[in-house]
């Protein structure tokens, strides 16, 4: 995930500002992080490049 897609999400529950951890990074990519909604308090994991916005009752 590159960084200035911030600027286009939102949370999917309550489409309330996300903020984004980063736990790992190649060049320019986001590998794996967390975004989280200040709002409703839910996490989407970041996982191999690839944000899970899935609301949390939807996820396996």
């Amino acid at each position: 995930m590159k960084a200035d897609l911030m600027e286009i999400l939102c949370c999917p529950v309550c489409k309330g500002t996300l903020t984004l951890t980063i736990r790992s990074e190649e060049r320019d990519e986001i590998v794996t992080g967390n975004l989280r909604c200040a709002q409703c308090k839910v996490d989407y994991p970041i996982e191999d490049g690839i944000p899970d916005l899935l609301p949390p009752d939807e996820r396996d």
